[in-house]
């Protein structure tokens, strides 16, 4: 066993190939580390660089540590020349191609960015936004209520007019009742059922088994009034509703906001029409038809709006059957107070 300058034993064999020039004694066996700037020929070369882009060689200042190091770098690590986002499509990228036929000015168009929320027609112009719809709504709505109007004073013109009628439905005023009994069940199932009355054609069967049994029972009231009594309350009625009808057009007031307060007053009207079951006085019973035709009244303004669709609140253009039903009886009810106070002041 030989020794070195620094004076640790150096191990090995007599073959040069065994010979372990680089392994001093672990420390298992109580001996320091070896400096290897000490070693024979003096200090080892520096080691060079790998050549990898971005590793600069290691110069003459690069001080090793207790133990070899090894030449790779550490962090940071270099980034590679990758482009960074936005990404571009193109026709031979993964993604949407852009149609090269569609201009660069036109909606549908929008580059490298998805399309905004309020830039997309498709989302914006749906149903009262498009005026062709609203207008076809409209329509559709006053030719229902037309044909119901004209079925019902055709009934109350005929039980005004012509007397056997007029004597068939006084003898017979168990008719009355199952009017009204067939008139509630038609009501129900097109107030209530929302499935029901936009299915066609049996939304317009039960409409058209209401405007009957309806008309029925009109035309079986109006046939207990004079006949000027009957056309002064159809001429006020069609006065009052064609003023309120245009006044709804043009105002700038939201009435559909009042519908809680109509509604609270309905039920005191119902709760009023039981006290005057009991008292029977003129003065009362002409207050009460006057308080019930300015209630519906209201209401007909408030259905208006809501069929125009101009404010806060509004019926969907495939509710045209419900929009029809409301302003049918709407106008009806007015007819019959309007009735009844004209036939109470002559009597």
């Amino acid at each position: 066993m030989s020794q070195d300058k620094s004076g640790y034993p150096i191990m090995g064999d007599a073959n040069p190939l065994h010979n372990n020039m680089y392994g001093p004694p672990q420390p298992g066996f109580g001996m320091p580390p070896p400096n290897y700037n000490q070693a024979p020929g003096g200090q080892y070369p520096p080691p060079g660089g790998y050549g990898q882009p971005g590793f600069p060689p290691v110069g003459q200042g690069f001080a090793p540590g207790p133990y070899p190091q090894m030449p790779y770098p550490q962090m940071p690590y270099p980034q590679g020349p990758y482009a960074q986002g936005p990404y571009q499509q193109g026709p031979g990228q993964p993604g949407f191609p852009e149609d090269p036929t569609e201009p660069a000015g036109s909606p549908g168009y929008h580059g490298d960015v998805p399309p905004s929320y309020y830039d997309n027609d498709e989302f914006t112009n749906s149903g009262f936004e498009d005026k062709s719809i609203r207008q076809a709504f409209i329509r559709k709505v006053f030719l229902v209520l037309t044909v119901q109007l004209s079925i019902t004073f055709s009934f109350v013109a005929v039980f005004t007019f012509v007397d056997d009628a007029k004597i068939f439905v006084r003898r017979n005023p168990w008719t009355y009742y199952v009017s009204y009994a067939v008139f509630f069940v038609a009501l129900i199932l097109l107030s209530c059922c929302g499935d029901f009355r936009r299915k066609h054609p049996w939304n317009l069967v039960a409409l058209s088994i209401l405007t009957l049994s309806l008309s029925y029972m009109v035309g079986m009231i109006a046939s207990f009034y004079d006949t000027e009594t009957v056309i002064i309350a159809v001429g006020i009625t069609a006065v009052v509703c064609f003023t309120v009808v245009l006044f709804s057009l043009q105002s700038k007031y939201d009435f559909t906001s009042c519908r809680g307060v109509l509604f609270v007053c309905l039920i005191v009207l119902l709760l009023f029409s039981i006290l005057c079951i009991f008292i029977r006085h003129k003065i009362l019973h002409i207050v009460y038809a006057s308080l019930g035709a300015l209630l519906f009244t209201c209401f007909l303004a408030v259905d208006t709006q809501l069929l125009l669709g101009n404010k806060k609140l509004a019926l969907s253009p495939e509710e045209y059957i419900f929009a029809a039903l409301n302003l049918y009886t709407d106008i009806i009810n007015i007819f019959l107070y309007i009735l009844a106070i004209v036939g109470r002041s002559r009597e």
